[in-house]
């Protein structure tokens, strides 16, 4: 996703990487944050929205859903839940902090530079 992302933004200002001008300067450049920033930041969100909701909901009912059955051997493949559960780690926030619309706000939006 990085290398797409910069790419095209080194593609919108008409350098390339032969003019050797760094990551960080072309996204301060173009005031955009690094893709995996927003992808963590929609994540958090999300999951959020999914722990504020009544546990009768669909998406609440989906995300406490547990199947029936063995998992394969070996390494076990990371689930979306474990991504998020790292991303709340690495934000400092918990499960009860969902509750507080503004505080998960605060602490979910920091991939956006502009604001």
């Amino acid at each position: 996703m990085n290398v797409a992302e910069m790419k095209m933004a080194r593609w919108s200002l008409g350098v390339t990487r032969l003019d050797r001008i760094p990551n960080t300067d072309i996204r301060k450049n173009l005031g955009i944050a690094p893709i995996a920033d927003k992808m963590r930041e929609n994540r958090l969100r999300w999951y959020g929205h999914v722990l504020r909701q009544d546990s009768n909901q669909v998406a609440r009912t989906a995300w406490n859903l547990e199947l029936d059955g063995t998992r394969p051997r070996g390494r076990p493949k990371t689930r979306y839940i474990d991504t998020v559960k790292k991303d709340m780690t690495n934000a400092g926030l918990r499960e009860r902090d969902a509750r507080d619309r503004k505080r998960w706000s605060d602490r979910t939006h920091l991939a956006d530079p502009s604001t």
